[in-house]
């Protein structure tokens, strides 16, 4: 075989039609976790599984400078791309809407596991999801029809009124460690289920902390609640894959008290930093609307 041949075979293998790249990827990111779960890792289903997720992912590789040079071409040459990259506000409620649906999807996940486990701890996750769904759609009715800044003394007010929410909220989560560390009530889940209670961690957490990041520049009362919203979501969020891991993963490595000594841990840290946070809004805030309201009477 001359080598003018095995370019082409060798070009056809590394740079096959991208219809079939991205069959190849959407193949593998749905047979690799199945193939994980269901098969193990000595299958050999489970082997092939992993040879062609391999090949697809030096398929892709292959394609970045091309898949760029696409990006670049379709943002320079699409109006709404264009728009969100000049529009700060756009993208900002967009982001507060997106994390929105994320927190009722994990809401109504929760109160489900609640019913299938007859369980308060899961009852009680829903709730604490349900009430962050609403202060973002809260938060979200307001930047919808409002820039950062146009009434202050208004975003002081929703500052301090999901200062109080918190701490409402906490109740919650008190619940949620009180039913861990008294009852010792924990459930193994499946894997899938553990699996995308995994996700939405892995998604909340970067989430909240470019929201601290983008969120602390703008200087608005609001925006910021936003910003403490995502950090609480994200700070739960931890304990419940910590109680999820250790019931579904630990097996017998680790007895009961144990799991009870770090989850109480982790529970009491997210709840002393939650009050913490609560405190310090419902503070800040109330300086903020009396200094403003002083102010006013001045000026008259």
């Amino acid at each position: 075989m001359d080598k003018e041949k095995l370019k082409k075979i060798g070009k056809a293998l590394l740079y096959p039609h991208i219809a079939i790249a991205i069959i190849l990827f959407i193949a593998s990111v749905a047979a690799v976790p199945l193939a994980m779960v269901y098969l193990g890792t000595e299958s050999v289903v489970s082997i092939v599984t992993y040879v062609i997720s391999a090949y697809t992912l030096t398929v892709w590789c292959f394609r970045i400078p091309e898949v760029i040079s696409s990006i670049k071409k379709f943002k320079s040459n699409n109006r709404l791309l264009i728009r969100w990259q000049e529009d700060e506000r756009l993208r900002i409620n967009v982001s507060l809407f997106a994390t929105f649906a994320l927190n009722v999807v994990f809401a109504i996940f929760q109160i489900v596991l609640g019913i299938v486990h007859s369980s308060f701890w899961y009852y009680s996750l829903g709730a604490y999801y349900v009430c962050l769904a609403f202060m973002r759609l809260f938060i979200f009715r307001y930047t919808g029809s409002r820039l950062a800044g146009e009434d202050i003394r208004a975003e002081w007010n929703k500052y301090l009124i999901c200062g109080c929410v918190f701490l409402g909220m906490n109740l919650a989560i008190t619940a949620m460690i009180f039913f861990m560390i008294y009852f010792g009530r924990t459930f193994i889940h499946h894997e899938i289920t553990t699996i995308a209670i995994a996700a939405y961690t892995f998604t909340a957490v970067p989430l909240a902390i470019v929201n601290a990041v983008k969120y602390k520049k703008y200087n608005s009362p609001v925006y910021s609640a936003a910003r403490a919203i995502s950090l609480a979501a994200a700070a739960v969020s931890i304990l419940t894959l910590e109680s999820t891991m250790l019931t579904t993963f630990s097996g017998t490595d680790m007895d009961a008290d144990s799991q009870r000594i770090m989850l109480g841990s982790t529970g009491a840290a997210v709840s002393l930093f939650i009050i913490g946070m609560a405190v310090y809004m419902i503070i800040k805030s109330s300086k903020k609307i009396r200094k403003i309201k002083e102010n006013s009477k001045n000026a008259e």
